[in-house]
């Protein structure tokens, strides 16, 4: 399982034209779900987003995590994050969860959020545009 985690000022995601998902100050996540991810992987990578330290403190150093923050978090779903580039011009995407599996995986990472922080969701295997305020520039990459 793979989270590319953005802070931001605020992000929001639209599907047909309307907003189903939108923070002010907190973390966008794109979420990959790999073949042999489960709830304990997911559980393990919740645990890390929200407590990796990437927000300032008083003295500008990236010491408080989303929560201390004060921040949400908004969750989208991202397959293309557990493609193989290694060879040739297009991406495989042979890792990759079951469309079933990772949907599953999804909203169990969504709802592991939501037992701590403001959550946002966008919806799964939905065409959906994510505009986003990157403060920082911030962004990493978590894996479980």
């Amino acid at each position: 399982m793979i989270a590319l985690i953005q802070r931001v000022a605020r992000a929001d995601v639209v599907v047909g034209g309307e907003r189903v998902g939108a923070i002010n100050r907190g973390l966008l996540i794109l979420l990959g779900v790999e073949k042999d991810d489960t709830n304990e992987k997911a559980e393990r990578l919740c645990e890390r987003v929200l407590g990796y330290r990437i927000f300032s403190d008083d003295q500008g150093k990236m010491n408080l995590n989303v929560q201390q923050a004060g921040g949400s978090v908004l969750v989208v779903s991202q397959f293309t994050l557990v493609a193989d580039t290694q060879k040739g011009m297009r991406p495989s995407f042979s890792r990759g969860a079951t469309p079933q599996d990772a949907e599953r995986l999804y909203h169990y990472f969504s709802d592991c959020c939501r037992r701590t922080i403001t959550t946002e969701t966008g919806i799964f295997a939905a065409d959906m545009q994510v505009s986003l305020v990157n403060d920082g520039p911030v962004t990493f990459s978590l894996q479980v």
